[in-house]
């Protein structure tokens, strides 16, 4: 009876050590880049890595970020980060909601970094888009990048630049086939790129149009390993069907043979409530011992199946196996992705050594004591001349009332950074003297030209007034509440808004000693994406059509994030 008693005590003890040091295991949580990074491209110089992500219409543009774990990231640089760079050709002035950069790669090659990608600009909503494929270079990720170097003759969009072992210079691009055989048909193509002007040279080879002729095959990257191409595409749309597939070959050029077991990742299978669908458009990368990674695109299940934070960066293992058929040549190798579940988790536990970083502080505070905006701050579209700046009004961000107002295709004067979380708290303080008819200032909350609300203050009918307007998804914008501040104003206002518990929650006073008083409560699904980009929260200023020579100054823009519920206990 006592040696049952030891072995049972023995497997208690075991059991208790064994969970300790599954408990020290350093644990991490998807997405490692939050807010709306999509497209995400990922390389590797030795224990750095790096990623691009899409940016459509915003700038500064092309976002990199930088790690030395695979979990912790910070964002280092942008590749479009000057306005020479996104004019002419390559307008990024009134491109178009949803236009612009479209799912970079980038790549490093004998000390440089390459980053190619297309602009999609519509010149008017009856004209056909054009696709500008591009590429830029720099010696160091963080900058500066080289003007683009427009690819001519090159058609669709989402390029892979590959660099092979003879010295030859690859562009792997998408478009819509001649004669396609259903609606939604990509195919895949490939051309040799001139080393010294990086122009197309020779014959055009078409690879792929996808696993079982699925729709909307894109997004491709080619890879070289144990002598053999393979070349991972997207396909199914950025829905809930999204996915990735793969081929080999032996040839660069094909003929290409698709894995039997496409898609190798996908939501698709799983129900639409897990915890995040849409995943694919990835990219891989092999670390230094031999192990890989893939990267890739999927939305939070936060609200109504979607999120106001839209499509994220996430990241996952992957294995190389074998193909275990007897009755069969065996060719390949193939990835297989997320192996122990097939899908991607919330948590991972088993990466590289993770970091001390506090790479997602819960709390940011931006106080404008440079004479610079921090990287994560952008702007829709190229902003205009001379319509903010960080160095008249010493410790403020000085924003002027130009006369565009928030519209399509119009650079108005906004400015701001992703949301990331569901729960939040955003505040701002403000010194603003309205004086001339028009004249508006204050919080921002947007998620494209035609859905988006404002928390500020307005001169109308010669008063002051506090106002809640809402332009709620392609509808007309109204306004939702409005207050004649009167005497109380003094120039000077603090504006807050709360998200949590599915609402938002407007705030304001008129000292930062008052207590702060409820404007009003709203749903947050007014800015919940379902489309290519996230919410950004920031300030917008505006004369509203008149001219002006009037300014808001900033003086602190704070975001606080939550997980889970913030405690709004005051």
């Amino acid at each position: 009876m006592k040696s049952k008693f030891k072995i049972l005590f023995l497997g208690l003890l075991l059991g208790l050590l064994f969970s300790q040091a599954i408990a020290q295991i350093p644990m991490f949580s998807n997405p490692i880049i939050k807010g709306g990074y999509p497209d995400p491209s990922i390389c590797r110089v030795g224990e750095d890595y790096y990623i691009v992500n899409s940016s459509f219409e915003y700038f500064p543009g092309l976002p990199i970020h930088h790690s030395k774990d695979l979990a912790n990231w910070t964002l280092i640089s942008h590749g479009l980060h000057r306005k020479e760079q996104c004019t002419g050709r390559m307008n990024l002035v009134d491109v178009q909601s949803n236009g612009g950069i479209h799912a970079p790669t980038i790549r490093f090659h004998n000390g440089k970094f390459y980053i190619i990608t297309t602009n999609v600009y519509q010149p008017t909503k009856d004209e056909p888009a054009q696709m500008i494929n591009f590429i830029i270079t720099a010696s160091n990720p963080k900058g500066p990048w080289s003007n683009p170097i427009i690819v001519k003759g090159a058609p669709g969009i989402d390029p892979d630049i590959f660099f092979d072992d003879d010295g030859k210079i690859y562009f792997t691009g998408t478009h819509s086939p001649e004669n396609p055989n259903f609606s939604g048909e990509g195919e895949i193509w490939i051309q040799e790129l001139d080393s010294t002007n990086f122009q197309l040279v020779g014959e055009r080879h078409f690879l792929w149009r996808g696993a079982c002729q699925g729709t909307w095959a894109e997004g491709p990257h080619i890879y070289k390993k144990d002598g053999w191409y393979y070349l991972l595409i997207a396909e199914g749309g950025t829905g809930f069907n999204h996915a990735v597939m793969i081929a080999a070959s032996k040839n660069i050029t094909g003929p290409y043979d698709a894995n039997d077991r496409n898609p190798i990742l996908s939501s698709r299978h799983l129900s639409y409530d897990y915890w995040i669908n849409s995943t694919g458009h990835a990219d891989m990368v092999e670390l230094p011992n031999g192990d890989w990674r893939m990267v890739c695109l999927g939305i939070r299940n936060e609200e109504n199946r979607a999120s106001n934070m839209g499509r994220e960066t996430l990241i996952l293992p992957v294995k190389w196996e074998k193909e275990p058929y007897w009755w069969k040549e065996i060719k390949y190798n193939w990835p297989v992705c997320s192996p122990s579940s097939g899908k991607i988790e919330k948590n991972y536990s088993y990466f590289l050594p993770i970091q001390d970083s506090d790479y997602f502080p819960t709390q940011s505070e931006y106080e404008f004591q440079e004479n610079y905006l921090s990287k994560d701050w952008t702007h829709r579209r190229v902003p205009l001349d001379n319509s903010y700046d960080l160095t008249s009004n010493s410790g403020y961000l000085t924003m002027y009332c130009k006369e565009p107002i928030i519209q399509e295709r119009t650079a108005y004067n906004f400015t701001g950074v992703k949301q990331k979380e569901t729960n939040f708290e955003v505040s701002t303080t403000m010194r603003f003297n309205p004086t001339l008819e028009g004249e508006e200032a204050g919080l921002c909350l947007i998620q494209k030209d035609d859905n988006y609300l404002l928390f500020d203050v307005k001169r109308e009918d010669k008063e002051n007034v506090l106002q809640l307007v809402i332009n709620d998804k392609k509808k007309n914008p109204i306004i939702k509440k409005d207050l004649v501040m009167g005497k109380k104003y003094k120039n000077y206002i603090e504006l807050k808004v709360i998200s949590k518990d599915y609402t938002y929650q407007y705030y304001f006073r008129y000292q930062s000693n008052d207590l702060w008083e409820l404007f009003d409560t709203t749903n947050s699904d007014i800015l919940l994406s379902k489309g290519y980009t996230g919410t950004h929260l920031g300030i917008y200023a505006t004369s509203n059509g008149n001219k002006s020579i009037n300014f808001a100054a900033f003086d602190v823009f704070k975001l606080g994030y939550s997980y889970p519920p913030l405690n709004l206990k005051k």
